[in-house]
């Protein structure tokens, strides 16, 4: 799962960059230099890695553009949504021939120093679960942004303005990478129960806001953005745990 890890590390790198700073060519840049870091700190350095890396950052610098360009009107969402599905499939696809991790590189040498539990835990195991962590966060929200633009819930072009429904379920941008976080640890920890209590609170938390008065003459339209986006914004967690398994 070595350039699955890479993959992920190097798309929510590139997602959180945009999201601090939202500039054309900076996210990709910061993005695939983390990609290089990482596979160099995880010893990926021998002619036989060079070809399945430069791949990653192929992908990832296309996941980056198509994403602006999905974002913007006239834009096509389902294109970056395609390229992210590819490459995850073909990622997966590959693991069984992705190389280990070396005993010798930075990385598992730091795992094998540190204090923590950790220590002595499998590099490519750390290293994908630090990614699939990572995914939660901005990549989470930006793929259900993409679902919900590619299905018609909400228009690229209303972004941030006044008929965005997520101008109304304020919060979404925050809430959805806590409660992916939360249901992730529930499930590394077993208590798949309580990430359930979780999804079953969003819901009755949402229900008072969903059915404001002021919001009658929109409220299929805010009910099925809530819906749509929180049941792909569930998969993303869910996903990252089957991975794991």
């Amino acid at each position: 799962m070595t350039w699955l890890a890479l993959l992920l590390i190097g798309v929510a790198v590139t997602d959180l960059a945009h999201s601090v700073l939202q500039r054309n060519v900076f996210p990709q840049v910061v993005g695939t230099a983390s990609v290089v870091a990482v596979a160099l700190g995880a010893g990926l350095t021998d002619l036989r890695d060079l070809a399945p890396v430069a791949v990653v950052v192929v992908a990832v610098l296309a996941w980056g553009f198509t994403v602006s360009h999905g974002f913007a009107a006239g834009g096509r969402p389902w294109l970056p949504l395609a390229v992210l599905g590819l490459s995850f499939v073909v990622a997966v696809a590959a693991a069984p021939v992705a190389p280990a991790i070396p005993a010798d590189a930075l990385l598992a040498r730091w795992l094998h120093a540190v204090p923590w539990s950790a220590a002595g835990a499998a590099p490519d195991g750390v290293l994908l679960l630090a990614a699939l962590a990572m995914v939660q966060l901005s990549t989470g929200n930006v793929i259900v942004r993409l679902v919900l633009a590619a299905t018609g819930t909400v228009l690229p072009a209303l972004h941030g303005t006044a008929g965005d429904p997520e101008t109304r379920l304020k919060g979404g941008r925050l809430l959805g990478p806590m409660e992916r976080l939360v249901i992730f640890g529930l499930g590394l920890a077993g208590e798949l129960t309580a990430a359930g209590i979780v999804i079953a609170a969003k819901g009755l938390l949402r229900f008072p806001e969903l059915q404001l008065k002021t919001e009658q003459e929109r409220i299929h339209q805010l009910t099925e953005y809530f819906l749509v986006g929180s049941f792909v914004s569930w998969l993303v967690p869910l996903t990252s745990l089957v991975l794991l398994s």
